[in-house]
């Protein structure tokens, strides 16, 4: 994709698109938050420079773009919210909800740390593809 001009001079960044994948059904909505932070990582909810995306939920595929974002190291989590209630629904600490990370980083006893999901933004687009993972 060409980039858009001003001043003569193309804006800082790239484009970041996530194909996320495995979704078991089409009720609620994909949350995600994409953070150059690492201490506000994974719920970047309180994190004012964050880029938060919410799409409607769709059984399979649904594509999450973040549309343009300045160079740096990034991370992003997403939830399949499935009764969109703003939170992922947990049952004895456990995510009764679809969840997946950048990298789509492992989860070990609680969700990955920053350094695990994290990727660069440069001068080339960035493309990921994430798998939902599901506990229930």
């Amino acid at each position: 994709m060409a980039g858009i001009m001003l001043g003569g001079v193309a804006p800082a960044g790239q484009d970041v698109s996530v194909m996320v994948d495995g979704l078991r059904n089409d009720r609620g909505l994909v949350r995600a938050c994409l953070t150059t932070n690492a201490t506000m990582f994974p719920n970047c909810k309180d994190d004012p420079q964050a880029h938060k995306l919410e799409v409607r939920a769709a059984t399979g595929q649904v594509l999450l773009d973040f549309g343009r974002v300045p160079p740096g190291t990034y991370a992003f989590a997403l939830i399949h919210d499935e009764n969109s209630n703003g939170r992922i629904d947990t049952a004895l600490l456990v995510p009764r909800e679809g969840f997946g990370f950048s990298r789509d980083a492992k989860v070990r006893f609680g969700p990955p740390r920053f350094s695990a999901a994290a990727f660069p933004v440069g001068a080339e687009p960035v493309r990921q593809t994430v798998r939902v993972r599901y506990m229930f």
